[in-house]
């Protein structure tokens, strides 16, 4: 299957000269959806690792069944006001502003191997302010592993550096 054909793309959106990619269209087709969560788990196949960790909301859509499937646990990472207890927090910047993210003070125990995982890496923003937290609490990130690499128009691994970064596709 070509899982690249199965992702939507949205010319001008949400800017002018920006091409949207719509996982919406992969999400929806059982194979297509089946063979994305496959493939990134198939990447951490050899990774010694703990903890699966996601942003609301795409990183949850593959962070659960990536983490369900390797035996690990999940943790979520918010947008602020949305968990329950006591939470550190990051604000970070994105390609077109900013945004803050939150996790449980208590969500990642000191020495725990932890893997990012996201639906799409850009500029990295999202997932610095993610390393920043887990490390704030004392985990250690391994691997980060995206559906999508937007490596054709941003530096993705080096926005990253020295961690590594892994994709099923590239754009």
């Amino acid at each position: 299957m070509n899982l690249a054909e199965t992702v939507r793309a949205i010319p001008d959106k949400p800017i002018p000269g920006v091409m949207f990619r719509d996982i919406t269209t992969t999400l929806q087709d059982p194979e297509a959806l089946h063979e994305a969560i496959d493939q990134m788990c198939a990447i951490l196949k050899d990774v010694d690792f703990d903890l699966v960790v996601g942003s609301e909301s795409r990183g949850f859509i593959f962070g659960v069944p990536i983490a369900y499937s390797l035996h690990k646990g999940f943790i979520p990472v918010r947008k602020p006001g949305k968990l329950p207890y006591k939470v550190i927090s990051k604000e970070y910047s994105l390609e077109y502003g900013t945004d803050k993210l939150e996790m449980h003070i208590d969500a990642i125990k000191p020495g725990q191997k932890v893997v990012i995982v996201d639906d799409l890496i850009a500029t990295g923003g999202t997932s610095k302010a993610m390393i920043e937290l887990i490390e704030a609490a004392g985990g250690e990130v391994v691997d980060t592993v995206f559906f999508i690499e937007l490596s054709s128009e941003f530096d993705c691994k080096g926005a990253l550096a020295p961690y590594p970064v892994h994709s099923v596709l590239q754009f």
